[in-house]
């Protein structure tokens, strides 16, 4: 079976995501991440060498920065970034965006991003605690919190403070996910005039996953998100996780009557969701070029075999070794899928230098290999794995699938579940755990699974496979409507849109409080 290289779905091409599309912001806007839209490095000739990093993220400023003043706070994190930063100047990148890079001392960094991000707020986050592999974590918790998170939430705020002050007016704060939970109060104490903005990429679990933390961290925590003029989630349910976290760790909070709101300290935040997107046009246009020709190439087959693809990072939350187990049983309930139907599995190498990671790839690995083992012929390979950061080989891939598996454990959204069915030119089925984020806005046209459910999943890459032409056109039309009615244009619409409401409301009142177990 050929992939057709000119398959693709059709858009209505009167609909670019373009800067015309997104009102900008009235006042300069300041985006404050750990990862920055763009990577340093130095390479075989000891040149430096700079590469944009290709995230949502990067992506959706492009459409703010012509004509306005934008900023891009983030840390150095690799040796050829330091060297970049140490120089103290802001780098200019295309579009008119500022990147401006702050180096932190490296024991700081490595607790901060190392111990207190990677692996304890990700793993509590997506329900993953009983991985973690640390002997005494109530102590490390508290160790690399002190020491290490809120340090270097303080340097942020600092950053985004001496931003400010090269500017006239208040300004408006964006500011991204889990490594920046303390910074908002920092940032009010020091310029209550500011409007502050945060959106968290990754879930919110319940109060009962934060009593896994020490008290005074879930405390400081919850206060630093309120100091924020608004606090975005991916769906409905991380915000009523994360106004009964409020609600259970805080004793001065109280919503508003919309339920919207949260007052703490005299300062009020709103709360809702806004799951974030993806670029369909810049997507599509990647797959034009010479080097996507030559992985359509690579990944052709001949005969009526069809194709399973998963594109992850090599992480617990992913899931990626049930998803090989399942389709394991798959070929051991189904037999006459073998040598019919093949599974490639593009993992992106991720946080190689933590244990738990390094666990959970021999795992992954150990079950790729058994699947081959158990069920591979000298003229079929079952399970293919491609271990490497490789973004349009990924694309590419996502573009012939018969069969998608997304199966995490739980998800803040997973954006390969939307940038699969815009880019697949098969009429492919998507397999969606209904722990996604974007379960909420694609259930209506994937087959649903539960990720622990490692028969049910077989079950479902069974019905995928065997699914008659029309309902698999039917329902590859649906799930590309439903990311086309809120792209990443309208993600981003919605954001800023929000700055405004934030700013002008009434009741809006500058917090002074301190943050709880600020200081160790």
């Amino acid at each position: 079976m050929q992939p057709r290289p000119n398959g693709m779905p059709m858009f209505d091409k009167s609909m670019p995501f373009s800067a015309a599309d997104v009102r900008h912001p009235s006042s300069r806007l300041i985006m404050v991440s750990n990862r920055g839209p763009v990577e340093h490095s130095i390479d075989n000739d000891g040149q430096l060498t700079r590469r944009g990093n290709g995230g949502g993220l990067a992506t959706a400023l492009a459409s703010l920065t012509p004509g306005n003043p934008v900023t891009w706070i983030a840390s150095a994190a690799s040796p050829a970034d330091r060297m970049v930063a140490a120089g103290g100047q802001a780098i200019q990148l295309n579009g008119g965006t500022r990147l401006q890079l702050i180096t932190l001392p490296p024991e700081s960094y490595d607790l901060y991003y190392g111990t207190f991000c990677n692996p304890i707020l990700w793993f509590l986050q997506h329900s993953l605690w009983d991985r973690l592999q640390r002997p005494n974590l109530e102590q490390e918790a508290l160790h690399s919190w002190q020491k290490g998170y809120l340090p270097v939430n303080q340097t942020f705020a600092e950053a985004v403070v001496e931003e400010l002050d090269r500017g006239d007016g208040p300004g408006r704060v964006m500011l991204h996910d889990y490594h920046l939970y303390a910074a908002p109060l920092f940032i009010r104490n020091l310029r209550p005039d500011t409007t502050l903005q945060q959106f968290i990429h990754i879930p919110w679990p319940g109060p009962e996953a934060w009593q896994r933390l020490p008290r005074p961290i879930v405390e400081s925590i919850c206060a630093g998100l309120l100091a924020n003029d608004s606090v975005v989630f991916q769906t409905n349910g991380s915000v009523r996780n994360f106004l009964l976290t409020c609600q259970t760790f805080l004793s001065n909070v109280r919503l508003d009557h919309e339920g919207t709101g949260v007052w703490h300290d005299g300062h009020r935040t709103r709360v809702w969701a806004n799951p974030v997107s993806v670029d369909i046009w810049d997507l599509r246009s990647r797959l034009s070029s010479p080097e996507a020709a030559a992985y359509r190439e690579k990944f052709s087959i001949e005969g009526d075999v069809q194709t399973i693809v998963r594109v992850d990072r090599l992480d617990p939350s992913k899931n990626v070794a049930a998803g090989f187990r399942a389709y394991d049983r798959l070929l051991e309930q189904h037999p006459e899928w073998i040598g019919k139907v093949r599974f490639i599995a593009l993992l992106v190498p991720s946080r190689t230098n933590i244990a738990e990671y390094q666990t959970y790839a021999q795992e992954v690995f150990a079950e790729a290999e058994a699947v081959n083992a158990r069920h591979g012929r000298p003229d079929w390979t079952p399970i293919t794995v491609i271990h490497e950061h490789n973004r349009l080989q990924a694309l590419v891939a996502m573009s012939l699938y018969d069969v998608l598996l997304v199966n995490p454990v739980v998800d803040g959204m997973n954006l390969v579940s939307k940038e699969g069915p815009v880019l697949n030119s098969r009429n492919g089925v998507l397999v969606l755990s209904s722990t996604a984020g974007s379960f909420a806005e694609l259930q209506g046209a994937a087959l649903a699974i539960h990720p622990e459910d490692v028969d049910g999943t077989a079950e479902a890459l069974h019905t995928a496979l065997s699914l008659p032409g029309k309902e698999r056109h039917e329902r590859a039309q649906r799930l590309r409507e439903a990311v086309l009615r809120h792209d990443l244009r309208r993600w981003l619409q919605r954001l800023v849109e929000d700055f405004d409401r934030g700013q002008n409301a009434p009741e809006r009142q500058a917090g002074t409080a301190t943050a709880r177990g600020v200081r160790s």
